[in-house]
């Protein structure tokens, strides 16, 4: 192989290899900002590209996934004049690859800057009170000046967050007081509730006590009451069936005595009986018949009779 070959594929084999170099694949999440002749050209998406040899170059390559800026903490004054340090952290993302490339110069710089200014003018116009309280209105706040001024910016602010707030260490400490104070107060007050509560649990079941003890007491009374009449029942019953059972016999026997065709001697020896249990009783007056000679005489002679 000559001198001339030997050149000529050297040359081939370098043009080759430039050509290739000028193969260009964009990933996922970017975009390749192309300048031709020192003008933009194009921004190219995901996929295969070549780039024009000697008058094609790439000017940036951008990230499209949501970025994070965390700033370090700066001082910031109140409305009534308290220095607090406050950092802060962005999340944004690029959404025009030419306006990010040519809107501003160090757009992260510039960002920081802006974001520096938006916190003081924002907390400038607050009390240190409302400072500590409205967090969630500052981040609200600082994402909409922040997303509108960075929009020429090819640039959109998704969230703003403050992470730390920190007062001076005099006010610190008088916070921590304010709150230790108020963690005692609702102690108390939890305690004070609680000791209620349970006062209120033992009057609820000293009264349930008094209603089933008086519940008790009644139905104890109620049932004596109940036992009183049933043995007031039993015993009038008992009395009068004593009461029938002398008459039924009283009448048994002077149905007997009717049966028997009793004559005068009989007659008169039940009389005679019959003033006998007049004379055992309390009576202190007896009226005495006008044949009672006869009677007696008729009860000598049963006496005699029975002798015999």
């Amino acid at each position: 192989m000559d001198t001339g070959t030997i050149i000529l594929l050297s040359v081939l084999v370098i043009v080759i290899g430039y050509l290739l170099k000028r193969i260009r694949v964009v990933k996922q999440s970017q975009a390749y900002v192309i300048e031709r002749l020192g003008a933009f050209r194009a921004v190219w998406p995901v996929g295969l590209h070549f780039l024009t040899p000697f008058i094609d170059r790439i000017a940036r390559i951008v990230s499209l996934k949501e970025q994070v800026l965390d700033y370090p903490p700066q001082p910031v004054i109140t409305k009534d004049n308290v220095t607090m340090q406050i950092d802060t952290v962005v999340y944004f993302q690029i959404t025009d690859p030419k306006l990010y490339a040519y809107g501003v110069e160090q757009p992260m710089i510039a960002m920081e800057t802006l974001t520096a200014t938006t916190l003081r003018n924002i907390i400038g116009d607050l009390e240190l009170d409302q400072t500590l309280t409205s967090r969630d209105v500052i981040n609200t706040k600082m994402r909409a000046i922040l997303d509108e001024a960075t929009d020429p910016w090819g640039i959109k602010v998704n969230r703003v967050e403050l992470k730390n707030i920190l007062p001076p260490s005099d006010i610190q400490n008088s916070m921590e007081k304010q709150m230790k104070a108020e963690r005692d107060r609702r102690q108390a007050i939890l305690q004070a509730e609680g000791q209620k509560h349970s006062a209120i649990l033992v009057a609820e079941g000293e009264k349930e006590s008094a209603i089933l003890k008086a519940s008790a007491e009644k139905e104890a009374a109620i049932l004596k009451a109940e036992a009183d009449k049933q043995a007031a029942i039993l015993k009038a019953e008992g009395q009068a069936a004593a009461i029938l059972a002398v008459q039924k016999a009283t009448a048994d026997a002077l149905k007997l005595l009717n049966e028997a065709h009793p004559n005068d001697q009989v007659i008169k020896l039940k009389a005679l009986e019959a003033m006998q249990k007049v004379a055992d009783g309390q009576a202190t007056k007896l009226i005495i018949p006008s044949d009672m000679q006869g009677l007696a005489a008729l009860a000598g002679g049963l006496k005699e009779i029975v002798k015999d």
